[in-house]
């Protein structure tokens, strides 16, 4: 898919991964080609999947959820993860869940209002789903970083 994807495409990705509202008349200009080229070029982007979402970031802690946890979960067999993965995503405070190698089976990011909060989410629901057999939790202490990855123009 990459060899489809050219210098003007990783440029325009460059630009509007940095601000996602910015006026396509600005990316035009910056890019030295038309609006309507950008308007083409951003849809074939989204057509080939390579732009998968757009929106606005919400602060979660604006909200309330003052806690960051990572999960990690292991489950009583690898084959139940996507079973698992259903339900964890009933689960509105998880915003993050990834099947993994390594010591847990999955890997799940959490909001919590406190840590209260959080022991209910842990021992209420994700314990309770039916092949979790133990969770580690992992309280962030602050985010350093949270960026996307850089599109290379000279690749």
């Amino acid at each position: 898919m990459t060899d489809r994807i050219d210098k003007l495409d990783r440029k325009i990705l460059n630009i509007i991964m940095k601000n996602a509202r910015i006026p396509s008349k600005d990316v035009a200009v910056e890019c030295g080609v038309s609006r309507a080229a950008i308007h083409q070029r951003i849809q074939r982007l989204i057509d080939m999947k390579v732009i998968t979402g757009s929106g606005y970031s919400v602060n979660p802690k604006s909200l309330g959820y003052n806690t960051c946890t990572y999960v990690g979960v292991k489950l009583e067999k690898g084959s139940m993860y996507r079973e698992v993965a259903q339900e964890i995503e009933k689960i509105p405070e998880v915003v993050e869940c990834h099947y993994t190698t390594g010591p847990y089976s999955m890997l799940i990011k959490v909001y919590a209002k406190d840590n209260q909060n959080l022991m209910v989410i842990l021992n209420d629901q994700i314990q309770h789903i039916k092949g979790v057999t133990e969770t580690e939790t992992l309280i962030s202490l602050e985010q350093s970083m949270n960026r996307q990855l850089h599109v290379y123009i000279d690749e």
